[in-house]
């Protein structure tokens, strides 16, 4: 079909930009091991493309597991940024 064949290209396209993404990120960011975070972020996505495109699998389970790179590197970024400073009382961080 054509629809599939779209989702095939785009979702290729979007891999390939979310590890181009990743790693540029992780590395301005210095993130320990960037590499292995822009293929655990674009393998997470690859993965969600050919369960839509090749199994029968739940729309939710497709977007999780799309999803599941992005955050994972998203608490991993959040943890590296962070200030380690002590909070102040009575002050949200």
């Amino acid at each position: 079909m054509v629809s599939d064949t779209l989702v095939g290209v785009l979702g290729f396209a979007v891999v390939v930009g979310l590890f181009v993404w990743a790693y540029r990120d992780a590395t301005r960011v210095d993130v320990s091991r960037p590499l292995l975070w822009a293929v655990a972020v674009a393998g997470a996505f690859a993965v969600g493309v050919c369960l839509y495109l090749f199994t029968d699998a739940p729309m939710t389970g497709v977007i999780m597991t799309s999803n599941t790179g992005l955050v994972l590197y998203g608490f991993e970024r959040e943890v590296t940024v962070e200030d380690d400073d002590p909070a102040e009382p009575g002050q949200l961080p």
